[in-house]
């Protein structure tokens, strides 16, 4: 793609992203990218001694720690500890594919998505040949559960919270959902990746999840949270009567993540848990308040999700169109997100929004937040 390409119809947003790696003022990826705290600088003098410890230990009690201090961080304490259970991969978008894989021989109808969320999730459950069929948010969140899961769906997939939104299903209204997918024996799939940002969705899932006899997925991940230059793991936890390949299908992919990277995840959930996170939503709250006091006195702009604590803030642009003022961005070498993609199955109804990444240096992110501005003001 050009420097010029003013559209960006059939791209998909993980495309666009990688336009910005490079870029000081990338505020695209939704990747923590901010400077590490005094504490998480003092993990990164322990690397030689992490790094022994991993190449010493059992690479299965590795494992085990991980996921205990990640998963008992954010309040999951009946995550399921059977061999199994929880299986490590190298990013949530890996998880993804192994769920995504274990569908395709279960027959049946289409896989029911939220609509709108990040476009890896359709393109990834299309690409394995699943028919899609969207469940808007409000209906998730606030209609009637036979609406929620729709007739004659395999499997019912929500992102909580969600990307780009913010939203988060609330612990009775996922019983609800998850007592409807028992009834007529649907997977319950969900992708809590953005999680550790806010506290409302910290009330134990899996307890629910178990209540409800029905069969479920979860897809965690710890690579929203911390500046570990993307080392990282996704979790695929499931229920022990999944009915899902999913062991086989994790053993066509991987053998397993690095026990090193264990080791890293273990260390910054222990200083997550000592005050670290916190600290993290603070900075996440702080910077949000930045993007929309920079932003306030613009004509024919709204923030959508006035509620939302993810590291990401959408940005209504009234009648200008997302992808015009993110080609004038670009040309001074700052980068963001159009919001038509998120729109997978209408992509028209994000035309007119972007998203800002707020897991950023704040000098970073404000210079950027200015030349949005400088941009939405100019004719």
């Amino acid at each position: 793609m050009s420097p010029s390409t003013p559209l960006l119809r059939g791209v998909n947003l993980t495309e666009i992203e990688s336009l910005a790696l490079s870029s000081q003022l990338n505020m695209a990826d939704g990747h923590a990218r901010q400077e590490l705290t005094k504490s998480q600088r003092s993990i990164v003098d322990e690397l030689p001694d992490l790094f022994a410890k991993a190449a010493a230990q059992p690479v299965d009690d590795l494992e085990r720690e991980a996921h205990r201090a990640y998963l008992h961080l954010l309040h999951q304490h009946s995550y399921p500890t059977r061999p199994g259970g929880v299986l490590t991969c190298y990013s949530s978008s890996v998880a993804m594919e192994i769920l995504a894989r274990s569908l395709v021989p279960a027959g049946g109808g289409p896989v029911a998505l939220v609509h709108p969320t990040f476009d890896n999730i359709p393109d990834l459950l299309r690409g394995n040949g699943l028919r899609l069929l969207p469940v808007e948010e409000d209906v998730l969140h606030e209609g009637s559960v036979s609406a929620a899961v729709p007739e004659g769906v395999r499997c019912l997939f929500i992102t909580t919270p969600n990307n780009p939104t913010g939203r988060v299903l609330a612990e009775q209204r996922l019983a609800a959902i998850a007592a409807e997918c028992a009834a007529r024996d649907v997977v319950l799939a969900l992708d809590t990746s953005f999680r550790g940002f806010d506290t409302r969705s910290h009330y134990d899932h899996y307890t629910v999840l178990r209540d409800s006899g029905c069969r479920w997925v979860v897809i965690e991940d710890t690579g929203k949270l911390w500046a570990t230059l993307d080392l990282k793991v996704g979790l695929l936890a499931s229920s022990d009567h999944v009915g899902l390949p999913l062991a086989k299908i994790h053993s066509d992919i991987l053998l397993g993540v690095s026990p090193f990277v264990l080791v890293l995840v273990t260390r910054f959930a222990e200083d997550a848990a000592a005050g670290g996170l916190a600290d993290l939503h603070r900075f996440i709250a702080d910077n949000r308040a930045l993007v929309r006091a920079t932003l306030a006195d613009v004509p024919d702009l709204a923030f959508p999700d006035g509620d939302a604590r993810v590291s990401v803030e959408r940005v209504d642009l009234g009648e200008r169109r997302c992808l015009d003022v993110w080609t004038r961005l670009r040309q001074s070498g700052i980068y963001v997100l159009p919001c038509s993609q998120f729109h997978w199955a209408d992509p028209a109804r994000g035309d007119h929004s972007l998203r800002i990444a707020l897991a950023r240096v704040p000098g970073a992110l404000e210079a950027a937040v200015r030349a949005l501005r400088a941009v939405l003001l100019s004719p």
